[in-house]
This record gives structure tokens, sequence and C-alpha cells, in this order.
């Protein structure tokens, strides 16, 4: 039987046999034909309903992708902040411990102080002696001061007995003075009379008797003169004498005046407060290093890393313990978009962010986009003035505040996640 007999066959009204029945293979025939009309109709409509949820998904995604920018070189960040050490000195205390929370103001570190006590007590030491010091000088200046005006005001009690010796000095001068006329008057008188009777005596007029009454009469008054002229000039010099002793106490007084002023100066130099301030100064600095012994969390958080251990001895600015904040404005996504994906971004653009770890999606806005490329920041940036240069797309840092975060899905630092900027 050939192929066309049998589609004949098959398609051909089968005869009734005369006892009613169908043949069997007929029906398993019928049967088989009827399941798969069946399962091409659930298959063709499987593929119909699986080519619309394509076709709405991908003018979806083609929807939502010509209006978002997206990278998956993102990643969660955040302000870690490091406790360090201040001073030089051997750690005595770790009260935390790596993965445990702390709170701002909390105590993290004890260094060891007994060296930092010393020297606060040495800085109170030296203070005290300065204050002693101070007070002492202050009293002796004052004493100086005193006495130097003490004798300033003698010194001044000195200048009018000085000046009234002066003017006793020139009365007697001038009572002096005032004979000087009356003996030089007799003086010429007596010599005179001497000169006339010794001419008369040569004629022979006069007695020789009455000559040396004369003589004697002329010898007395030049005796009377000279006695006189010597009062004058004894008055001078006691008047000389007197005006000295004035210059000597007005001298006196200046002296005194000067040692007043050495002696307030002293005592400005007693009251100076530098030498306590810079005690003070010194004392402050001392109990600030005992201070830097107890090293207090900054931020709340969670210790994410002990970089030392007790005995261990630290060095100024040595990193003791690492902290990583938890707080919702304290972590961020760095998302690092190639530049030709930076033409439409803008600061507040929302994004929407998918975290890897949770399979979920939070959202933001974008807080910052950086000033330059992550190959500024390079330890050795690039010099494209080279004979082999090669292009490549650089990535600009562009910061993303996350706005609705999860406490029971916690954004960690280091999360790998994309990110989405809605830029039209």
């Amino acid at each position: 039987m050939n192929t066309r007999e049998v589609e004949q066959q098959k398609t051909a009204p089968s005869a009734t046999p005369p006892n009613g029945r169908i043949s069997e293979p007929v029906v398993e025939e019928d049967a088989e034909e009827r399941k798969g009309l069946r399962k091409r109709y659930v298959f063709g409509v499987i593929g119909a309903i699986v080519a619309i949820l394509l076709i709405v998904w991908g003018i979806k995604w083609f929807a939502y992708a010509r209006v978002h920018e997206g990278t998956d070189d993102a990643r969660v960040d955040a302000d870690v902040v490091a406790a360090t050490s201040k001073i030089n000195e051997r750690i005595d205390q770790i009260l935390v411990d790596t993965n445990d929370p702390v709170k701002k103001g909390q105590l993290l570190v004890v260094l060891d102080d007994a060296v930092e006590q010393q020297q606060v007590r040495n800085a109170e030491a030296q203070l005290n002696l300065a204050l002693a010091n101070q007070e002492t000088t202050t009293t002796q200046g004052t004493g100086g001061v005193t006495q130097a005006q003490a004798d300033v005001t003698n010194a001044a009690a000195q200048v009018p007995v000085a000046q009234a010796g002066v003017a006793q000095a020139e009365a007697s001068l001038k009572v002096a003075q005032a004979q000087v006329p009356s003996a030089q008057a007799a003086y010429d008188t007596a010599l005179a009379d001497y000169k006339r009777k010794a001419s008369l005596v040569s004629t022979g007029d006069v007695a020789k008797a009455q000559l040396d009454s004369a003589t004697a009469t002329l010898a007395n008054a030049a005796a009377q003169l000279r006695s006189t002229q010597d009062q004058v000039a004894s008055a001078q010099a006691n008047v000389a004498a007197a005006q000295s002793k004035v210059g000597a106490a007005q001298a006196s007084v200046s002296a005194a005046q000067g040692g007043v002023t050495s002696a307030q100066g002293k005592l400005a130099q007693a009251s100076d407060p530098s030498q306590v301030a810079a005690a003070k100064a010194q004392l402050s600095i001392a109990k600030q290093n005992l201070g830097y012994t107890h090293i207090y969390s900054a931020i709340n958080g969670y210790v994410g890393q002990k970089s030392a251990e007790v005995g261990q001895t630290v060095s100024a600015g040595m990193t003791i313990l690492t902290l990583v904040p938890d707080g919702p404005h304290q972590i961020y996504i760095t998302a690092n978009y190639k530049e030709t994906q930076m033409k439409d971004m803008r600061v507040g653009q929302p994004a929407d962010i998918h975290v890897d770890a949770y399979n979920a999606t939070f959202h933001g806005h974008v807080e910052s986009i950086n000033p330059a490329s992550q190959n500024t920041y390079a330890l050795v940036p690039a010099q494209n003035a080279t004979g082999n240069f090669v292009k490549v797309t650089q990535r600009i840092p562009v910061r993303i505040w996350v706005d609705d975060t999860n406490p029971d899905q916690p954004l960690r630092p280091g999360m790998s996640v994309e990110t989405y900027v809605k830029v039209r």
C-alpha cells in the first residue's frame, strides 16, 4: 500500500462493521491526532505569552535604559575614622575588639601614663616656683620703689636748705661789698694825708711825728681795706659753695628720681607674667599629653580593624583602630561612570542602587560629582604627551547618597552595587 492510499484510508469515513464496533487501530490514530493538536495549541499559547512578556519587558527595559545611565563599577563607601595616638607611648589597655559597636565619646584605648603623670607634677612644681619668685620679686620691687621715693623726698627737702644758704651767702656778700667803698675812701684819705705830710716833712714845715702818725693811719686804712676785700672774697666763695650745694641737692633729687624709675622697672619686671604664663603653658601641655593617654571614639559605628595589641609601643599618628560609621548619612555609594556617560548627569538626579548582597534595590540621589577622573589621583598619573599614547576611556567618581536605608539590610563599605542614574 502506497502513501496516498494510506492517507485516503485515514481521511475517508470509516465504515461501521456489521457488528457495530470501530476497529481499535482507527481509534488510537484519532486519539493521537487530537493529543498532538492540544500540544501544539498549548505550546503556541505559551510561546505567544512568552513573546508578549519579552516584548513588554524589552519595551520597559528600553524605556528605562533610555533615561538612565548605569554602571557596575560601584561600591558602598564610608568616611572611615582612624583612632590614632597623639603621643609616643605603650598600649596599656584596648577596651574593644574587631566588629564591636562603639558610641561617640566611648573610651577605646588606654596608654601607659606614668611618664605623663610625672610631667604634670613637674610642670605644677615649676608653676608654683614661678609664682613664688614673682611674689618675692614683686615684694622686693615694691620696697625698692618705696625707698627710692623716700630718697627723692629727702633729696628734695635739701634743695630749699641749700637755696637758703645761697641767699644767706649772697646777703653776707652784699654786706661785705657795702663796706668796701668806705674802707676804700678811708684808705684814699689816709694815703693823700700821708703824701701831703711827707711833702711837708721834706720841706721842714711839719714835724716828722705827724708823718709817723699819717703813716700809721695809712697802714691801718690799708689793712681795713684788705680786710673788707677779703670779706667780699670770702662771701663770694660762700655764695659759690652755697650754689654748688644747691646743684648737689638738685643732682641728688635727679639721682633719687632715677632710682625710683629703676625700682619701678624692677617692679614691672617682677610683675611680668611671662614666666608664670610659660609655666602655665607647660602645665597645660603636660595635662594635654596626659589626656592623650585615653583615646575615645569620634563617631558612632563599629570597630572595623584592630591594628595594634596591648603592650605594643605606638608612635604619634599611628593607627590603632579603624572605625566604620553606621549612620544613615555617613554611608554613600561611589560609582565610577565613564566620561561618555557624564554628559547629562547632574547633582540631585535620582538614582537606583542594586545591591548584589541582598539582590535588592535602594533609592538615592547624586550628591556630588568629582572634579577629576580616577587616573588624576593615581600615584603615577598617565602622561599623554608620549609617542605610544593609547586613548582609554576615563571614569569619573560620582557620589550617591542612599535615601531609603533599611536596618535589616545594612550597607557595609566595600559591597558591590550597580547604580542607575536618571539623567533625562
